[in-house]
Order: C-alpha cells, then structure tokens, then sequence
C-alpha cells in the first residue's frame, strides 16, 4: 500500500469513483480543471492510494500548511469497499497527514447517513467533535443531512502508535 500524488492520468480514474452512485450522494465529483487545480496548488494534496501496483483509492488534503497545524482531508473514495480496506486506507491518510504533512490536527466531516464512514473514522482514532444538522444539500439525495464533525490531533495519532512525543 503506497499514496502518492494524483497525476492528469489519473483523473479519469477519480472522476469514475466520485460518480459511482453509491459515492455520488457523498463526495463531489469535480471536472478536470478542479483535479489539475489541486494536483498542483500548494495547499492541496491530492493523492492515489495503491495496492500492488493498482490504484486503489484516492482522497484530498486542504488547508495544508495553515498556521493552525489543521489540514481537512476531503473525498475519501475505494475502488472496492468492504474486506477492512477502508480502516487501512483511513490510517495511511492519517499517516500521511501527520508524517508528510506535518499536521497538528487533521480533521475530515461525514453525512449523518454515512454510518460505514462513521464507524472506519473512529476506529481510525477520530473524535466526533461535533454535528451540524441539516447542514449539508445533498444533490443525488434531493435533501439536506446532518454533517458529521471528525478530528485527531497529532498527540492521539502519536499515542496510537507508540511514538514518543516531542520534547518541548
């Protein structure tokens, strides 16, 4: 399993995903002028996430390089759901976050009515921190649902692994 980031070839591949229904009603699907902005604008990482060769997956980190430390990980997507994938892809994002990016905290939202999503992001060691309801229209839906807050600081991602933390 490797991430590494998205290139022009590979946005074919994420727009399939974001337009798979059972994604659609979750994350955007955003053209391929939006993919490039990210793949090369400072602030965002958009990364695939591989598996013996074959992408896999793909997801999008914002806000990188914020003076708060926060980085937003954004549009989460599997090629395949199920089998425990999902809670591996989760931690190397995590990973990632905090090792490559040199996050604080990195946070990411969920619909209320994302309960896989829900369950994979607190096994991951996200707190919920909170839920705005009604917040978020949903087109494929035709309806606003309840937004699901998720974050971890890097003190609970270093704790989980066994890492000491820093000297200050």
């Amino acid at each position: 399993m490797s991430l590494r980031p998205a290139l022009p070839g590979d946005f074919a591949f994420i727009r399939s995903l974001a337009q798979r229904p059972d994604y659609a009603i979750y994350i955007t699907d955003e053209d391929e002028a939006r993919l490039s902005f990210y793949s090369t604008d400072a602030k965002h990482r958009l990364l695939i996430w591989e598996q013996d060769g074959a992408r896999a997956g793909y997801a999008l980190f914002a806000d990188v390089g914020e003076p708060s430390g926060a980085v937003e990980l954004r549009r989460l997507a599997l090629d395949v759901a199920g089998g425990g994938r999902g809670l591996g892809f989760v931690r190397a994002l995590t990973d990632y976050g905090f090792s490559e990016l040199g996050a604080r905290r990195v946070w990411l939202d969920a619909s209320g009515e994302n309960l896989r999503a829900q369950k994979i992001y607190a096994r991951a060691g996200y707190q919920l921190e909170g839920r705005l309801r009604q917040h978020w229209y949903r087109p494929m839906l035709g309806r606003t649902v309840d937004l699901m807050l998720y974050g971890i600081l890097r003190e609970e991602w270093m704790a989980a692994r066994g890492l000491a933390a820093p000297a200050l």
